[in-house]
């Protein structure tokens, strides 16, 4: 399966995944090209130090959001993707992108889902008073964080959680999560029936792998 990851940021998800599969936990999985839409992010550096090749596709070129999608499918078709990460993807996805690659688009959340969908989801759950948050993948549809969930982890909330508090231990769970999702994926062990996602077999420390 060869497998694009889109990132925005400081990549640590992106690093995960090369981490991951540098020590063959993604299966038959292959990361086979990086995409940015922001030039000097952390997320280009990190898979040019790993060797992967790599595009760059600046949102801020493209006014129209169309022209924008219709430029990452460019970039993305000449590699056969099988699977799109979104890694820290912080641009919405369009019909014309979603067309070409919808049902095969994944994204990692740092919320339970539908719970705090959007930007700042750790500041939301801590600010709602939840006693339980955690990360979500889920296949990527039209709406925001809105498409069918494949796997979640839970962490508890602390009294004395802070916004960042919050966030590191999420991002621990997303770290191992989302590189697990992809070799479950990879190896055929996902099955979707309208909202309802099925994902058999375990992690590769033994626990069931499930959605929550």
């Amino acid at each position: 399966m060869n497998v694009a990851v889109l990132a925005s940021g400081s990549g640590t998800n992106l690093q995960a995944l090369i981490d991951s599969a540098g020590r063959g936990e993604i299966g038959p999985a292959r990361l086979a090209v990086v995409g940015v839409n922001v030039p000097d992010c952390r997320a280009l550096a990190r898979a040019r130090a790993a060797n992967l090749t790599t595009f760059v596709v600046d949102h801020r070129q493209y006014p129209v959001r169309e022209e924008f999608d219709r430029a990452l499918v460019a970039a993305l078709d000449p590699h056969e993707i099988h699977l799109v990460v979104l890694a820290g993807f912080m641009r919405l996805l369009g019909p014309a992108f979603l067309d070409r690659y919808g049902g095969r688009v994944i994204n990692i959340h740092p919320a339970l889902l539908p719970a705090f969908p959007g930007v700042h989801a750790q500041r939301q759950a801590a600010s709602y008073g939840v006693k339980l948050s955690g990360c979500t993948v889920h296949f990527v549809e039209a709406g925001v964080d809105s498409g069918p969930v494949i796997a979640q982890a839970a962490v508890p909330v602390r009294d004395d959680d802070d916004d960042a508090a919050l966030a590191a231990r999420i991002l621990v769970e997303e770290h191992r999560l989302l590189p697990s999702v992809v070799r479950a994926l990879a190896e055929g062990r996902v099955t979707a029936d309208g909202r309802r996602v099925r994902v058999t077999g375990s992690w590769p420390s033994g626990e069931s792998l499930r959605s929550m």
